[in-house]
């Protein structure tokens, strides 16, 4: 049978299971270890299911005669056999709930008892009455409007930035990845929202970091909603270049952002369910109402700069890794870094190439892999030149549990130790200290689990084991002292320049700067998987009802921005269930 026979017939049976509320008949369309993934379809919720039990509790509860209708096999692309031996089908559907549209990837197994569904994934696609303005939907343009005034797109452009007359519904703190690609969802759907940006332009977070700093992600991941990269992008952007892109992207989406702009107070009212924040921008303080508020100022949340004596004493320079910018000053001086992960190494090769002599201070173990081989092991062969077009690459992406993620990545990080290995015998030689990731899961199990931990080598680990960055490991700093810095084991490091790449606090805490205890109380922490399959705090409900996290690499802002947009939109206008 071809790979759409097989898939069309377990498709049939499924859609005529799930059109019953047949919740054990589904279940028995699927594996002993399946895996069912649910994204706004069905629960209203993010969540992951593992083994026959649990998904027929969850079908029990959710499946009824209209949550999966009209279910329709995806031809454009799949079904397809998949695997070294095609021991995997992998096809995609559509379907209708009581909601909106959906749509769906299954892989299915044959186990010797017939092609079953391995991994099954749902998710709302778009929202019934407030689908997104692309294709057909799109805007008809000015030309159609009734303006009755007088007033060009380019007028009412800027009026409808300043809101003189209007309120906006949702206020985004960060225009960066994170609140550009929610912002441009929202406005799609028909949520007018606004950003607060608190640099000078669109893209300044990115364009005040260190000179030399590159994406350590290809380009086939990090494309933006609606906008892709031009084919001439390069496979790894230079930061000036992103930040620039995004400056176009908020233009191009007709995104409403505030530059320069700082939030100054926020007070919720539960009675009204309405924010009033104050906002201090050059022309002055403006108090803005929304109902909702997203805080997309960075999953990494604030600097993490601890405290050690003698700092007052010491006489050189010393700054957190976010505050590094140029190199070039630091030739011929002795500058020390501490910490080993991926932003102390970026900066100490940094350092050194531009001529200082530099030494890297490594307190516990790290992760290291290869841009060479890990990148494209880590991405696979969704995000590659040649690979499946964007839109199912992503789908193919959501379809994975991050459960199973972490734990087929084990297998990926030994294969990877054999490609690295005389990169990670050089470090061995030089007594740096690896390790393997969270219970072997690499770098995927730390970006998961707290978003550092790693590094991806794209030099500075051959600077290290050749002896051009010298290395300190094994002890945490004691002290500063006047010229440099005192270990906890007694040694002790000259230094003109002490950069502290010791990491950031959890985006809760910046939750807490800027809304106070009440608020932050009340909120999850954000990164680490939880008993649901899912990443903590992100991109869903956070346990106070107009408050919303918004952040992650490109590829996750991406595809998570759509489906937080959705429930957003859905409380606005009363559709977002109670949640149990």
């Amino acid at each position: 049978m071809t790979a759409a026979e097989v898939f069309g017939a377990w498709l049939e049976r499924f859609a005529d299971r799930a059109g019953a509320a047949d919740a054990a008949g589904v279940t028995e369309l699927l594996t002993r270890d399946c895996w069912w993934r649910d994204l706004l379809a069905l629960t209203w919720d993010l969540g992951s299911y593992q083994g026959p039990e649990r998904i027929r509790a969850m079908l029990s509860s959710a499946l009824t005669p209209s949550s999966l209708t009209s279910v329709a096999l995806v031809t454009e692309f799949g079904p397809r056999f998949q695997g070294d031996d095609d021991e995997v089908v992998e096809g995609f559907f559509t379907f209708l709930t009581p909601d909106g549209e959906g749509r769906g990837v299954v892989r299915l197994r044959d186990d010797g008892e017939g092609w079953q569904a391995w991994t099954l994934l749902t998710e709302l696609d778009d929202l019934r009455g407030h689908e997104r303005a692309i294709g057909p939907r799109r805007w008809k343009g000015p030309r159609h409007d009734v303006a009755g005034d007088g007033s060009n797109w380019a007028d009412k452009r800027a009026e409808a930035v300043r809101y003189s007359d209007r309120e906006p519904d949702v206020v985004v703190l960060g225009a960066g990845q994170g609140g550009l690609t929610v912002a441009a969802n929202l406005g799609l759907m028909g949520v007018d929202s606004l950003l607060l940006e608190q640099s000078a332009r669109v893209g300044d977070g990115w364009r005040r970091r260190y000179r030399s700093l590159v994406l350590h992600d290809p380009v086939w991941a990090d494309h933006l909603p609606y906008l892709p990269y031009p084919d001439s992008w390069p496979t790894y952007c230079p930061k000036d270049k992103l930040a620039d892109w995004f400056e176009s992207y908020a233009e191009a989406m007709e995104l409403n952002v505030w530059t320069s702009a700082t939030m100054t107070d926020a007070v919720y009212d539960e009675s009204e369910g309405r924010w009033t924040l104050s906002v201090e921008l050059p022309t002055g303080v403006r108090v803005v109402r929304p109902r909702d508020v997203v805080l997309a100022t960075g999953a990494a949340g604030e600097p993490r700069v601890p405290e050690l004596a003698g700092r007052e004493a010491f006489a050189g320079t010393v700054y957190h890794s976010s505050e590094h910018t140029d190199a070039s000053q630091w030739k011929g001086r002795k500058a020390v870094v501490v910490g080993a992960c991926n932003s102390g190494h970026d900066i100490a090769q940094d350092l050194c190439e531009a001529g200082a002599e530099v030494t890297l201070v490594q307190r516990s173990s790290t992760y290291v892999m290869s841009q060479q081989h890990g990148i494209p092991a880590i991405f696979g062969s969704n995000f590659v030149e040649g690979g499946p077009p964007l839109t199912y690459a992503d789908l193919l992406a959501s379809a994975t549990p991050w459960p199973l993620v972490l734990e087929l990545s084990k297998q990926g990080v030994k294969d990877l130790e054999v490609l690295d290995a005389d990169l990670l015998a050089s470090l061995d030689g030089v007594g740096f200290k690896r390790n393997t990731g969270p219970d072997g899961t690499g770098l995927l199990g730390y970006a998961l689990d707290c978003g550092g931990g790693y590094y991806i080598d794209v030099g500075a680990s051959q600077l290290i084991a050749s002896g051009r960055i010298a290395l300190a490991q094994g002890s945490g700093v004691a002290a500063f002292t006047a010229t440099g810095l005192a270990l906890e084991d007694g040694r002790e490091l000259e230094a003109d320049l002490v950069v502290l790449a010791t990491g950031y606090s959890n985006m809760r805490e910046t939750a807490r700067r800027l809304f106070g205890d009440e608020v932050a109380e009340r909120l999850p922490l954000v990164l680490g998987i939880g008993e649901d399959g899912e990443i903590g705090g992100l991109y869903r409900r956070t346990g106070h009802p107009a408050f919303w996290y918004m952040g992650g690499p490109l590829a996750w802002v991406r595809i998570y921005s759509k489906h937080l947009a959705l429930q957003i939109t859905a409380r606005q206008n009363g559709r977002l269930p109670v949640h149990v």
